[in-house]
């Protein structure tokens, strides 16, 4: 089923394994799970950021660095097959090089087009995490899922699902989530690992209350927005990053069916982290006219052609002509 993956490890002995310039709990997983699964081989694990400190709840996070291994004979993307994502990679000439010449797999869940310039295959399966394609692909290539494997499986399937809880959740994924049990992964210890990671300092607490504050509100209260300038994001983004300190509060507020959290940057470029109501699957419509991609539910985009405020103009003409096409 999965003849590609098999294609691609032949004669391989050293493998890249690459995330996104936004890493998040799915790719993260998939990564380190790679790691465990491919044990033969010699992997090392990419990313052009730090891993965030909300994310450093994963056991293996460590593994991940930002040295690209440049004499690997082959790469693997996780999550994602839009060129955008992979922008910081590809502005390094080096790195661009190399993976025009390398063979590359990518792996990826999304509804996204695959626009990735450079020759490559890919694996493309609309499920509810990378992780779970990552599980798919041990299965059939009877690959050892050890103790650790499924743990990190596990926690990418959990970070993008909203711990089993989102529409995307299928029968089948909590079919996979009581395998990787029987295999070792504990969720109430991995979920009691993520909580205290999560946990905020005062001052935190505090950015908080004042970004709730700043939530604007358009189309009678259906749309909601933050502005999260560079400042905050230089003051605060290491200790805990504010799209997932406030994200889930707005999607939360009663008649809120968009919610947007945008920051804004000193070279222009404007980001948007997407979250929308269970009945309301336009995430991904919306990510998508702004060049991004994601989920139905959660999405995101990255533009350098847009201020703020053209950002949240179009935002709210665009949601209301999906929300009055949802009736």
């Amino acid at each position: 089923m999965y003849d590609k993956f098999t294609e691609f490890l032949k004669d391989k002995n050293r493998i890249c394994v690459i995330q996104a310039e936004n890493p998040d709990g799915d790719s993260l997983g998939s990564a380190i799970a790679l790691d465990y699964l491919l044990s033969e081989k010699e992997i090392s694990l990419y990313c052009p950021v730090d891993v965030p400190k909300y994310l450093r709840y994963f056991r293996d996070w460590s593994r991940v660095t930002n040295d690209f291994d440049f004499k690997a004979d082959g790469y693997i993307i996780v999550d994602t097959v839009a060129e955008v994502l992979l922008s910081k990679l590809l502005d390094d000439t080096a790195i661009k090089n190399r993976l025009y010449s390398a063979p590359v797999l990518a792996i990826d869940h999304h509804e996204t087009e695959d626009d990735l310039n450079f020759s490559h295959e890919s694996i493309i399966e609309i499920r509810p995490a990378c992780a779970e394609i990552i599980y798919r692909i041990a299965k059939d290539q009877e690959l050892e899922i050890n103790k650790e494997a499924s743990e990190a499986i596990f926690q990418g399937i959990l970070s993008d699902t909203l711990g089993l809880t989102s529409a995307s959740v299928t029968a089948e994924t909590f079919e996979i989530s009581a395998e990787l049990t029987r295999l070792g992964a504990n969720i109430s210890e991995l979920e009691e690992r993520r909580r205290e990671f999560m946990k905020k300092s005062p001052r935190i607490l505090d950015y908080k209350a004042d970004l709730i504050k700043r939530i604007e509100y358009s189309l009678d209260g259906a749309l909601a927005t933050v502005h999260i300038p560079w400042e905050d994001i230089r003051e605060y983004s290491d200790e805990y990053n504010p799209n997932v300190l406030i994200l889930e509060e707005m999607r939360l507020v009663e008649g809120v069916r968009v919610a947007v959290a945008i920051k804004t940057y000193p070279d222009g470029k404007v980001t948007g982290k997407i979250r929308t109501a269970s009945d309301s699957p336009i995430a991904e419509k919306i990510a998508g006219y702004f060049g991004g991609g994601g989920h139905p539910f959660a999405s995101g985009f990255r533009t350098y052609d847009m201020t703020y405020e053209d950002v949240v103009r179009e935002l709210v003409k665009l949601v209301s002509e999906l929300e009055d096409g949802q009736e």
